[in-house]
Formats: structure tokens, C-alpha cells, sequence
């Protein structure tokens, strides 16, 4: 695997004599240093969970720990695709006790519970204003209209609340058993004795594939209820199967569509149906009577002794106070992981709620005696050496930045993650693709576990067994599985034709899930060179350059190709057909671990630079060009630093924080992603970008805050400082790495794995000539 810094293949030999590259002249004054502000101490105190909330992000506001299984939040009427909560609501439906954030499909939502006055009611909604809610990791608060006061806090696998009914009313809580977003297959409701009630729900097919689960809960209550038992529901339905869509067919972003067959027959569990049940509890608050019930309940995907055993685990007492305050420390101390100085506070709010929801998932899935489901049907046990088993990984989206960021942050939980991951393939012989709990959906396209992995272990979580992971990864990517479609085609053709065959598992958009299995095939030869394995490193190093049959020199575009060899006709480079959630003005860029390849191809540096300008002229998709509201686009902002221009990849990031990132709760425009668009946005402010797949490479823009400090997996620490830093203020003039000069378009290779001191001086013109020298490019992998 040649690893070529800009074109010479000198830059391993220059980096360690550190010789120093020309700096490019700027033009303009630098802004005069201002005083060192103090680093945030409390940075939970800056999260606005509301940030996300509408314009399609759907983040929720609820109650969650990093991690958490719990995340008990509201859902208002609109209950939006995972998050349930929409800030342009103006009712309330229910506090559910589990969400995601912004998958694209219906998700969670299990165990809606809402406090109501009157006779039970199912259908029963609160009204609420904004002006009496609030919200801060770990803990949401609402006086609804009706005059209820609801508190929710949360421990990882259980959560507390604190209802608070007006005087003189009749109190109780509704138990929206078979409303949760996907619809339940089987709802049961018991009430366990006069101060306990249990249940379970069975939910899953997620955007209509054929996955099932089924959660278990148990809440106690600080008084007895007066009354209340389960309440009928009509059957369910049988689920209709997903429809079959040709792998052709374009979809809207953000919105998945299944294509073709979803699941081996031995998975086709969605149409079962069962026993529905609600229920309803009723509570004595008038005369001298409290007003006030608390309920703490815990939750398990194994049993319902297991959501007991975690609830007296985390939770033996009753001071809602006192774990709301425990939920605020561990946020503490998660996102101190990075801690800021100076900038304006709306730009600190923005960051540390990026930050925030970039670690809310993938979530725990085991119980605190160590049990979990596995992919199997079968219960299981934590391996030795972990601390939990994880679930929800949204792979397609994740592996480009949340990956990396999870893995710098929390090694420990990224670790264990890695370790879930290659026990879900002990399981089923195959790793997780788009899984929710303990099911596999398929949706989306490409293996990207094999980025994950590689990704997880380059950025310092290497306390999983990477060994047998990379054993797996190398037989997905050998042996055809419902992990990668058309393998067959890949290993003749060097590419997947718009007319072949697939069969199982959703396969579709062949231009782009080629290049997603050459990025999938680069993680591959990545983690096999980081553990000695140079022959399959330099194999799949060598398939992932298929890329190459898909670029047509005549057009200069990736292009959909048949079984034949012909360019598939009527191509368009606007056109969603062959590609999945995009076109090849964005997929043509999608060649990570090659840029300089690529620019060769395309006819060098000037016509890539003149290609990028014209893809990032609009940064939402108009005319086809760059969205950065979706995955596909991402990384085309950083391409600048492979040509020679880094100076408007300094520009261009810029332009997207602006133009998307607010501190609002329209302020993160498409699906949040499971945190994969929020770890974007950390990246960028922290002025670098893991460009290329399973290696810990970094492309540099510029840093948004005047300091930042990172607490590295290893210990040591890396300190960026912008020297300058403003909003307006975006191009590098200078950098030094620990005192020396450093004029480069990447960071160094040590700083993610032992830190030091990056230090920018930063303008408000451009300096072209900063870093960029053909060698100053970040690496490039030919072969």
C-alpha cells in the first residue's frame, strides 16, 4: 500500500527528519491576541437539547446519559422519525422512555407514559408552552397545560420522574403501550401490587425491514396508586412486507427505501402479531393527599426481572434531586473530554450540544448483571474484560466521523462497542450493518462495519479483539453475505453493474455501494497493516482502487456502468439513478483514502479545485451539488487540502458552520444520523477532519475557538490554539507543531496518538500559499 504525502511518496522520510516545508505569504495583518479566556469547567451547563429539535434533525430534549439505554423524552403529535419531538409542537402526547436521534425511518418510542387528570384515555394529549419547559442533559422539566408538572431524570438503564398534579384533580398516568413509533406487535400490561406495575412491548421493523425486539419495563411508584389495570387494544394487523423497489431506484435524502429482498427467510419475523395491551393508573391527590407521585422504572431488552434488578441498581432511593445532579456529572465528565476557551457563548452552546448528541449513541444494551440479547434469540453475557454490550449502530452514516470522535472521547465504550460488534458476528456470522437492538434492518448499503472497526482501533480504542475483528472483516469481504451484495461482480468486473442481479439484502444504487465497499475494502487493508497482516493489507489496499472503473475520463464523473462494460445510458450527473440518497456530483468525490488519485484522474489539481468549486456552490443540495445535510457530501468540504488550496477548505467549512449550525432548534439542517452529523460539526470547530477510513489521518481547516484541549485515549493531551480566531477569521497565515514550524494540510501523525500543541495564526483573507506545496497535501493511498 503505497502512502503518498501529496506526490512524492517522501513524506514518512520528511517527517521524521522533520524537515520544514516554505510558508506561504499572507497579505493581510493578523488580529492582535486576545486575552486567554478560561477553559469551560461545567460544559453541560452549555448544551441546549432543543438545538435539533425541527428542520428534520430530529434530536430529542429528553433525559439520557451517554450512552444510555434510557432516554425518556417527550413525543408530541408530529412525533418525528426517531426523536419523536418536534419544537413547533404544541402538545404533548407522551414521555416515552427510549428514542433516536434522527435516524430517517420510525423508530423507539417504546413505553409512552402520560400523566393526565379525568377518566383514561389513550388518545389523551397535554398542551404545553416553551415558555415553562426546559431541558439539560440528563434532565427535562414541562408544566403542561392542564397545570401537571412533569420532571423526568435518568441513570443509564432506568430513568425518575416527578409529576406534580394540581390540587382538588383527579391524577393518573396512561400507559401508551401500543403507541410507540413502529407499530407494536404485542403490548403487555401487569400491575405487579399496589405500588408496581410491569409490562413488555414488541416493536421493531425498522423502515419495513423484518427485525423485531421486545423491551421490558418495571416502574415503582413512592405511593400507592388508588386504581388502574390494563386496557384493551384491538388486535394488531400483520405487517405489511417492505415492497420491492428495483436497486436502481433513486430515494429521497434522508429517507431510506428498501430495495428489493430485505432478509434471509430465517429473518422474516415482521408479520408476527400478539397480545396488545395499554394501561392506566389512577392516583388519589385531593384533600390531604399529596400532590406529588415520583416513579423510578427500569428498563431491559432481557427480562422483566432484569429492568427490576437494573432499577434497584442504579436507583435504590427516592431523590429525584440527587440523580439529576449524578446525570449532570457524568455529561461533566464526558464532554470535558474536550474542553473549549473563548469564542462567543452561542458558539460554545453549539459546540458542547454537538458534542452532546454525538455521544448519545450507540446505546447500552446490557443489563447490570451483565446479560444482554444477542442477535441469536439467545441471552448472553458481557464478555470478560467489558463493561457492556452496545446496540443501535447506524453504520452507512457513523463510520465517516462519530466513529472517530466515540473513539477519541470514551475508548472505553467505543471499545466495548467494537467488542459488541464482533460478538453480533459470533452470533449470526455476520457484523451489524444498520441494527437496531438486537435486529439487523440491512437498510442502507456498503459494510461499514469494517470502517467502524478500523476506525474504533485508529483513534485509540484498542481494547477489543481486533484480531478476530479483522478475521471477520477479511471473510465479508470475501465470501458473499447479505452484508455485500454483488461481491461476485466485484471480484469480475471490478464493479457492481446497474443491471445485475443481487438478491438479499437491499441491495440498490450500484454506482455508490461500489465505492462504499472500495472505502469498506481500504478500512479493511488499514487495520490489517496496523496489525501486521501485509498481505491483506495489501490486497484489499489494491481492490479499493476499483473506484477507477466507475470514472469515466470522458465525462469525469463516477458513472453507473453494466455487466457489459458500457456506460449505462442516460446518465446524468444530477440524477439520483445508481446512487444512493445523492448524485455523482456528490459521489464523485467519495474516493477518501485516493484524493491525489483521483485528482489525477479528473486531470490534476486545478480541474479537481475548479470541479469542488463548482460542487460546493451550493452546500443544500440546489442543482445537485454539494448537501451538506447528508453523509454523502461530508467530506467534499476538505477535499481543497489534497490540491493544494487548503485555503478554501478553510473557506468552505467555514460557510457550513454558518449557513447549517445555529444555536437554535432549527440549527442542525437533515437527520442528526445517530450523532453522525453533530460529530461533524465537533470536528470542524476543532479545526481537522478524519478524512480517510480507518486510519487516523486528520485534513486540517482551521480551529473556531481560540483554544481547545482533547484528552487523548493514551492520556497525553493535544492543545489546538487559533491565535486570532473569529468567526470572520478563518484562514490559516502560520501553524507551529509543539514550537516548530508546520505547514502542512494535515495534522501530525503522533498528535491523535500521544498529543502535543498545534498552534494556528488565523485572518480574515486568504493566504494561499499556506501548505500548499504538492507535499504539504495530507496522504494519499494509491495501492
Amino acid at each position: 500500500m503505497a502512502r503518498t504525502g501529496g506526490r512524492h511518496g517522501t513524506l514518512l522520510r520528511l517527517l521524521a527528519v522533520g524537515a520544514a516545508l516554505a510558508v506561504g505569504a499572507g497579505t493581510s495583518p493578523l488580529p492582535a491576541a486576545p486575552a486567554a479566556a478560561a477553559a469551560v469547567a461545567a460544559p453541560a451547563g452549555l448544551v441546549d437539547p432543543f438545538i435539533g429539535t425541527t428542520n428534520a434533525a430530529d434530536d430529542f430534549p429528553g433525559a439520557d446519559l451517554p450512552f444510555g439505554m434510557v432516554q425518556w423524552s417527550p413525543d408530541t403529535p408530529s412525533r418525528p422519525d426517531g426523536g419523536g419531538y418536534d419544537y413547533r409542537d404544541s402538545a404533548i402526547t407522551g414521555f416515552s422512555l427510549t428514542h433516536l436521534a434522527g435516524p430517517g425511518c420510525r423508530a423507539a418510542g417504546d413505553v409512552p407514559v402520560l400523566p393526565t387528570l379525568g377518566a383514561a384515555d389513550t388518545t389523551a394529549v397535554d398542551g404545553f408552552s416553551h415558555a415553562r419547559e426546559s431541558a439539560r442533559p440528563g434532565s427535562y422539566t414541562v408544566a403542561l397545560d392542564d397545570g401537571i408538572t412533569t420532571e423526568l431524570t435518568a441513570t443509564r438503564r432506568s430513568g425518575m420522574a416527578r409529576f406534580t398534579f394540581p390540587a382538588g384533580s383527579a391524577a393518573g398516568l396512561v400507559f401508551k403501550l401500543s403507541a410507540g413509533q413502529a407499530r407494536a406487535t404485542g403490548a403487555r400490561f401487569t400491575v405487579v401490587n399496589g405500588s408496581e406495575v410491569s409490562g413488555q412491548v414488541t416493536s421493531g421493523r425498522f423502515c419495513g425491514a423484518h427485525n423485531r425486539y421486545t423491551v421490558y419495563f418495571d416502574m415503582v411508584f413512592d405511593r400507592p396508586f388508588s386504581g388502574g389495570g390494563p386496557l384493551a387494544v384491538p388486535a394488531a394487523r400483520p405487517s405489511a412486507p417492505a415492497a420491492d423497489v428495483p436497486p436502481d431506484a433513486p430515494e429521497p435524502v434522508n429517507r431510506p427505501v428498501l430495495h428489493g429482498r430485505t432478509a434471509p427467510a430465517a429473518q422474516r419475523t415482521g408479520g408476527a402479531t400478539g397480545t396488545l395491551q395499554d394501561g392506566y393508573l389512577s392516583f388519589d391527590t385531593t384533600g390531604p393527599h399529596p400532590r406529588t407521585v415520583q416513579a423510578k422504572v427500569g428498563l431491559s431488552y432481557v427480562s422483566a426481572a432484569n429492568a427490576v434488578a437494573n432499577r434497584v441498581a442504579e436507583n435504590p432511593g427516592w431523590d429525584l434531586d440527587a440523580v439529576r445532579d449524578a446525570a449532570a456529572r457524568a455529561w461533566n465528565t464526558e464532554l470535558g473530554r474536550i474542553r473549549i476557551s473563548g469564542g462567543t457563548r452561542a458558539r460554545q452552546i453549539v459546540f458542547y450540544t454537538a458534542l452532546y448528541h454525538a455521544l448519545l449513541h450507540p446505546n447500552v444494551i446490557s443489563d447490570s448483571n451483565g446479560q444482554y440479547p444477542g442477535f441469536d434469540a439467545a441471552v448472553h453475557t458481557v464478555d470478560r474484560g467489558h463493561r457492556a454490550a452496545y446496540a443501535n449502530f447506524s453504520g452507512w452514516d457513523i463510520y465517516r466521523s462519530q466513529a472517530q470522535l466515540e473513539a477519541l472521547v470514551d475508548p472505553q465504550a467505543a471499545a466495548d462497542a467494537a467488542q459488541s460488534m464482533v460478538d453480533d458476528r459470533r452470533q449470526t456470522g455476520l457484523f451489524p450493518k444498520w441494527s437496531e437492538n438486537n435486529g439487523e434492518s440491512y437498510v442502507m448499503v456498503g459494510d461499514p462495519a469494517d470502517q467502524i472497526l478500523a476506525d474504533y482501533h485508529a483513534f485509540g480504542a484498542t481494547g477489543f479483539d481486533s484480531a478476530e475483528a479483522l478475521t471477520g472483516m477479511v471473510a465479508e469481504a470475501e465470501t458473499p453475505t447479505g452484508n455485500r451484495p454483488g461481491l461476485d461482480y466485484l471480484e469480475r468486473l471490478g464493479y457492481l453493474p446497474s443491471d445485475g442481479h443481487y438478491g438479499c439484502c437491499n441491495f440498490y444504487g450500484p454506482a455508490a455501494t461500489t465505492l462504499e465497499y472500495d472505502s469498506a475494502d481500504f478500512a479493511v487493508s488499514a487495520l490489517a497493516r496496523a496489525l501486521g497482516d501485509t498481505a491483506h493489507a495489501t490486497a484489499f489496499a489494491r481492490r479499493a482502487q476499483d473506484w477507477r472503473h466507475l470514472f469515466n475520463p470522458g465525462s469525469r464523473f463516477i458513472q453507473p456502468r453494466d455487466a457489459s462494460g458500457a456506460w449505462t445510458p442516460g446518465f446524468s450527473p444530477t440524477s439520483g439513478t445508481d446512487f444512493v440518497e445523492g448524485d455523482s456530483w456528490q459521489y464523485t468525490p467519495m474516493v477518501p483514502f485516493d484524493l491525489h488519485g483521483l485528482a489525477g484522474a479528473m486531470g490534476g489539481d486545478s480541474a479537481m479545485a475548479a470541479f469542488l468549486d463548482t460542487d460546493l456552490s451550493s452546500l443544500t443540495g440546489a442543482d445537485g451539488h454539494t448537501d451538506l445535510r447528508n453523509e454523502p457530501s461530508l467530506d467534499i468540504p476538505w477535499e481543497y487540502d489534497y490540491v493544494g488550496a487548503p485555503y478554501r477548505t478553510q473557506r468552505a467549512v467555514r460557510r457550513v458552520q454558518d449557513q447549517i449550525w445555529t444555536d437554535s432548534p432549527s440549527g442542525l439542517a437533515g437527520n442528526d444520523d445517530l450523532g453522525e452529523m453533530s460529530s461533524w460539526y465537533v470536528w470542524s470547530a476543532l479545526g481537522m477532519y478524519p478524512q480517510t477510513p480507518g486510519t487516523s489521518d486528520l485534513a486540517l481547516g482551521s480551529p473556531l475557538f481560540p483554544s481547545a484541549e482533547i484528552t487523548l485515549p493514551s492520556g497525553g493531551r493535544l492543545v489546538v490554539t487559533g491565535r486570532g480566531a473569529a468567526d470572520n477569521a478563518p484562514y490559516v497565515h502560520a501553524a507551529t507543531w509543539n514550537g516548530s514550524r508546520w505547514d502542512r494540510a494535515y495534522a501530525p501523525a503522533e498528535a491523535i496518538r500521544n498529543g502535543g500543541r498545534l498552534d494556528f495564526d488565523l485572518g480574515t483573507t486568504a493566504d494561499p500559499g499556506w501548505a500548499s506545496d504538492p507535499a504539504a497535501a495530507p496522504p494519499s493511498y494509491d495501492s
